[in-house]
Parts: structure tokens; sequence; C-alpha cells
């Protein structure tokens, strides 16, 4: 099993490099910007992923997960703090002796002191956590189609306190993000002369992150959600702690959310209210469906295939209708994800059922 799993992710990644190359050697790199916001949003579908497929559990909120991390970093990383250094304020001053505040100067010249990216992305995802956490404790009490209208109902409220409030753009987001720089000569940014540098640092998160969630669902804690989601009342009569299983799942679903949201605001220096729309959590939901609920590589694939072709505009302004047909097509002939679909059986049992 450990030699399988090394030799599939050694392909995934030689799929990564072969890609990088042929577009290069085609001219067509500008692809590369399209990807590497693909991976990302694949980040996190495939966390999506494990909340619906290992843990039982149906969220239409994990836009508002996404929208939390991303803002977070936005709001802090593009946040003045100067006058407030300037007028003596203890905070500022300790975060600035520690070289946590980089320097720099607006359009116009002016002098600008912000909070370091690195900062902004801690307080980002521990944001996320606390409230995951603090949602999940209630919610995920919930099940079925009520557990979703709650999820739902949390998604609602981040957009709409987003799109009302000033300090987040309002309808017009936060633009002029800064890079991310992780480590000297690795920054998370959409400037073109760093595009293939981008590219493999957003196939390394999301290979990092796919790999972690293959141990997770391998060992025990994953033996313990595939019977949760069997069979939640037999679990917990054999001593799982499913209420603990399944909030911790939910929180780490929802750090996933909130690493791709920051590190996507950050490549393309903005984020506005539709990130954080219902629709957005619709189609994550509609990808891992269509991938098989229970199948990280099926969410792997067809998250990278339709946000690909979505970003590339294939589908025009018929995007969200596409994404409803696929949906409805998938549920019809391939309940268990198109990676799994034996076309012959499947139009068989169709025709029986009919």
């Amino acid at each position: 099993m450990a030699t399988k799993k090394i030799t599939t992710i050694a392909l995934l990644v030689t799929v990564v490099v072969i890609v990088q190359i042929g577009t290069q050697l085609t001219g067509t790199s500008y692809y590369l910007t399209q990807l590497t916001m693909t991976m990302y949003s694949c980040l996190l579908i495939i966390g999506l992923c494990l909340v619906m497929g290992y843990a039982g559990q149906i969220s239409l909120g994990h836009a508002g997960f996404f929208a939390i991390g991303g803002y977070t970093s936005a709001s802090l990383t593009t946040l003045n703090v100067l006058p407030s250094l300037e007028s003596g304020s203890s905070c500022v001053h300790l975060l600035n002796s520690f070289g946590l505040l980089t320097a720099s100067t607006s359009m116009y010249g002016d002098p600008l002191l912000r909070i370091h990216p690195w900062i902004a992305f801690v307080v980002a995802i521990t944001l996320t956590a606390l409230i995951a956490f603090a949602l999940g404790i209630p919610v995920l009490k919930l099940k079925g189609h009520y557990l979703a209208m709650a999820t739902l109902g949390f998604g609602i409220i981040i957009f709409r306190i987003v799109l009302a409030m000033a300090f987040f753009g309002e309808a017009d987001g936060i633009s002029d993000v800064p890079g991310f720089t992780l480590l000297p000569g690795l920054t998370v940014t959409g400037n073109i002369e760093e595009r293939i540098v981008n590219y493999y640092i957003a196939a390394a998160v999301l290979i990092s992150g796919f790999v972690l969630l293959l141990n997770l669902i391998d060992s025990r804690v994953g033996r313990a959600l595939r019977a949760i989601h069997g069979a939640e009342d037999a679990a917990d009569a054999m001593g799982i702690n499913t209420a603990r299983y399944k909030l911790y799942t939910f929180v780490l679903s929802a750090v996933f959310a909130a690493i791709a949201g920051v590190l996507l605001t950050h490549y393309t220096g903005g984020i506005s209210p539709s990130d954080a729309g219902v629709m957005k959590s619709v189609r994550y939901v509609a990808i891992v469906a269509i991938g098989g609920m229970a199948s990280l590589w099926g969410a792997l694939a067809m998250g990278g295939v339709l946000n690909f072709l979505s970003l590339r505009g294939l589908f025009g302004s018929y995007d969200d209708a596409v994404f409803g047909a696929i949906l409805i097509i998938i549920m019809l002939f391939a309940p268990e994800g198109v990676l799994r679909l034996s076309l012959w059986s499947t139009l068989k049992r169709f025709k029986v059922e009919r």
C-alpha cells in the first residue's frame, strides 16, 4: 500500500512537471495562471471531500471559510499602521520591534507600514479554526438537510458581512493585496515574471495537503470516519467518539479552505464578495459529488478539470448552469462519481429503473 501511494504521488508530481514543460514548449505559459488558481481551489475541494465523503457531513458554507481566510489576510496586509506607530500604539511598536511590519510606499509615494503576510496568515488560519470549532459544536449535532441548511446559513452570514462592511471594501472587495513572501526568493504573487515559480508553489501546497489527507484516511482516524459515515449510531456504540471526530474533521476542512483563501488572495492581489457567495459553496459541493464523495483522487481530478475550464471562460455566462447540468447527469448515471463510472452497467441499471 505504501509503495502504491508513493508511486501515485510520484505520478502526480510528474504530471505537474510535464504540464509546465508542455506550456513552455508550446508557447502557452499563460495557462499557468489559471492552473495555479485552480490548484488553490482544489485545496479547498479535497478538504471538503474529507468532510462529505468520509465524515458524512454536507457543508454548504465552505466559501465562507475561504472568505474568512482571504479577507482577514487581505485586510491586515493592506492596513497602514504607520499612523498608529506614530501615535505611540504599544501593540504596533511591539510588532515593529520584532520585525513583523513591512515598509513600502503607495502609488503616490506616501510611506506605508503594513503587517507582514506571515502574521496575517497565522491570524487568518487561527480565526478560521476558532470559528469552525465554535460553529461545529452546535451545528454538527444536526444531520442530513438540516446540517446543509445550517452551514448554508453560515455562508450567507459571511457573504452579507463582507458585502456590507466598509472595512472589507463592501461590494468592491479589497484590492492591491501585496505578495506573500514564504521564503527568500519564494513569493506568492501574480507577477508574470514569477508565473512558473508560483505554479510550483501552488503544486507543492496542494500535493502536501493531498498527501496529508491520504495518510489521514489510511490511519485509525480514517477508519473511524468511514465507520461514522457508514453507520454513526453503530460507530458510537463501538466506542468511537463520533462528535469529536466530526468536529475535528470539520475544523481541518475549514483550515484547508482558509489556506486556499489566503494564498489565492495574495496570488490574484485581491478578493471580492463573490468569493463568499452561496453559488461558490454549491459549486464546491457539486465538484466533490462529481468526483465521488469518498474519492480524494476523483475530487482532485474533477476539481482540476472543471475549475480550469471555468477560469478559461469556456462556459461563458452559463457557467453555473453548466455545473448544475453536470451534477444532474452525474447523479443520474454515476452517483458514486465519474471515475467509478461503468458506462454499460450504468445504462443498463438506468434502463431497468425506468
